[in-house]
């Protein structure tokens, strides 16, 4: 607005060096990317291999159970289920009601999850090793704290 003084990149600066947000995106891309790479010869992402994971561990979920597990929104999780049925990794049937729909794992899902664990294992004690383990449990844990204070808003 006119009148007020202009952003200065010391201001910039603090913002993408001190910004939660921007911070976690940039290590979630650079994760994403390395155990993606990893579990190609499994055909699973780790996108997917989250959301097979927790109906394998936890499910079967409604579709609302599963985003809010997840902490997506229903429209991304849709998204992101339809490869996995088409794949018959999941099925996704009538809940109770007309308006509930539940996923649950098939066993060609859980073959696909064996498939991946011991690729997933290896990028996950690539990252232990480079951090610690008590680096890597303190991570963990301040990041489930995070996602618990976003769920207080």
């Amino acid at each position: 607005m006119a009148g007020e003084e202009p952003v200065t990149n010391a201001e910039m600066e603090a913002a993408l060096v001190g910004c939660a947000a921007i911070n976690t995106r940039i290590a979630a891309r650079a994760l994403t990317r390395l155990y993606d790479e990893a579990l190609a010869p499994s055909g699973v992402r780790i996108t997917q291999f989250a959301v097979l994971a927790a109906v394998a561990f936890q499910g079967p979920f409604t579709m609302k159970a599963l985003a809010r597990a997840l902490v997506m929104d229903r429209t991304t999780l849709t998204a992101d289920l339809r490869p996995l049925e088409a794949q018959g990794f999941v099925t996704v049937v009538p809940g109770e009601d007309r308006r509930t729909r539940v996923v649950t794992i098939t066993p060609r899902g859980r073959e696909a999850i064996r498939d991946a664990v011991p690729l997933w294992l290896g990028v996950q004690a690539r990252i232990e090793a480079g951090i610690g383990t008590a680096r890597l449990h303190a991570l963990l844990s301040d990041l489930r704290e995070v996602t618990a204070l976003t769920q207080d808003v």
